[in-house]
């Protein structure tokens, strides 16, 4: 099942997404929750699932305007030098734990929406992810029971304005600049996408391949990664864990390559779908 939040005549709604249409939630918000995140506290996949089937009714997806696949999370954990690819351009050592900064919502924007190159950097950079987004509460989760906490997954573009990633040992000031983090289009539920060591992700800027990669090169797997975040907090329905980019992002290249006004910079994870956003300028108040 694949299931995407949006706004539909200024309502924002989540529905079901099959081909073109959706069949919007909304009817039921009473029974499943008003977000696709409160659907997941409540448990309310299978029921979801179940309703949308017997609907007649189902809106074109390009008569509604997408947003982020979980708009509001409580935590948006990020993953850095996670693939072996990346860690090797890098020079970096292969890292012993999982080095974890965090995004906010705000600085998330919906499949179809602009990446907004800010005002302060020309250095924005590209970062192709897969998005883990958990199903219900977190804590102490052993590596080989991670599987049962996870809804879904989806494509991320996690945005990087380099110079200010730089500041210092921190990363986060390069990682929250409003509307860098792409995160679309939509939640494909785990038990479609399989084992997520198995997809391809692939990352184009203006239709050239600029990264590519098998998730099996992460170095801290899926189930590793919930084991680890949901030991130091608690993980809870909606968060989203974005799992690292691989090799050849920008600012490893000769020269390096900044992603500019006018772009266009697509996520593509089999089995998932694909991301895509124009990059524009950012605009002074």
């Amino acid at each position: 099942m694949k299931l995407a939040s949006f706004e539909y005549r200024g309502t924002a709604s989540f529905g079901v997404v099959e081909g073109e249409h959706v069949v919007d939630l909304a009817p039921i918000a009473g029974e499943v929750g008003g977000s696709l995140k409160a659907a997941l506290a409540n448990g309310s996949l299978p029921a979801i699932g179940k309703w949308a089937a017997g609907q007649a009714v189902r809106i074109a997806l390009s008569d509604v305007k997408l947003l982020p696949v979980v708009p509001d999370p409580e935590k948006i954990l990020c993953v850095g030098i996670n693939y072996l690819s990346h860690v090797k351009e890098t020079g970096r050592e292969i890292p012993v734990h999982p080095m974890i900064f965090t995004r906010w919502a705000d600085s998330q924007v919906a499949h179809g929406g602009p990446i907004v190159r800010p005002l302060a950097s020309e250095k924005l950079d590209f970062e192709g992810e897969l998005a883990v987004v958990i199903g219900k509460t977190a804590r102490h989760v052993r590596r080989e029971d991670a599987a049962s906490y996870i809804a879904g997954y989806s494509c991320y573009n996690d945005g990087s304005v380099r110079d200010w990633q730089k500041h210092t040992i921190q990363f986060i000031p390069g990682k929250n600049f409003p509307s860098t983090g792409g995160f679309g289009p939509w939640l494909v539920t785990a038990d479609e996408v399989g084992d997520p060591s198995a997809l391809t992700l692939t990352t184009r800027l203006n239709g050239t391949v600029v990264q590519e990669a098998k998730t099996d090169d992460l170095i801290f797997d899926v189930g590793r990664l919930i084991e680890y975040c949901s030991t130091f907090t608690e993980l809870h329905a909606g968060d989203v864990i974005i799992t690292g980019t691989t090799g050849g992002v920008g600012a490893f290249r000769t020269p390096p390559l900044w992603m500019k006004a006018g772009d266009v910079v697509e996520v593509e994870i089999s089995r998932i779908g694909t991301l895509r956003n124009i990059v524009v300028d950012e605009t002074r108040y």
